[in-house]
């Protein structure tokens, strides 16, 4: 007489594991899936990085501003956002350096922020801006750019 557990795995020994037609079936459902999620995921992760970039220059602007109330007027451009890392030339008041680390921070796309005093656009004391996603070179405001406002 078998036992109860010897005949229950003889019953369902054929059944054991997944056909090769269930393991496709499933690979597509996979793939599908992929398919339809991933373009969505990039684009939010665009968007976020849009946001870092536009954060980034305002939270830039606003360690700009500490850097006039110090020195009295904004780096130039010849001195450029080095001005919140190093001392410049010539200038007594600096209370730096204004941000942290030895190195400026770089835009969500590893470039740098451009920076231009006076403004080449009308009512702002400097640009401060990310060339964006595409990398576009131009003049601060163009299309594609990512500047303060």
């Amino acid at each position: 007489m078998r036992s109860r557990a010897a005949a229950w795995r003889a019953r369902h020994s054929a059944e054991d594991g997944f056909t090769l037609l269930e393991i496709l079936v499933v690979i597509v459902i996979i793939g599908l899936l992929i398919g339809l999620v991933a373009p969505a995921v990039l684009r939010q992760l665009g968007g976020a990085r849009i946001s870092i970039a536009k954060q980034s220059i305002e939270r830039l602007g606003s360690v700009l501003d500490l850097y006039k109330l110090d020195v009295g007027s904004y780096p130039s451009s010849d001195q450029g956002l080095e001005a919140l890392v190093q001392q410049p030339a010539g200038v007594d008041s600096w209370n730096g350096p204004y941000v942290q680390g030895d190195k400026l921070p770089l835009d969500p796309w590893n470039h740098p922020y451009l920076y231009q005093d006076p403004s080449t656009r009308q009512g702002l004391p400097y640009d401060l801006c990310s060339h964006g996603p595409d990398n576009v070179q131009g003049a601060p405001g163009e299309s594609g750019m990512i500047c303060n406002e």
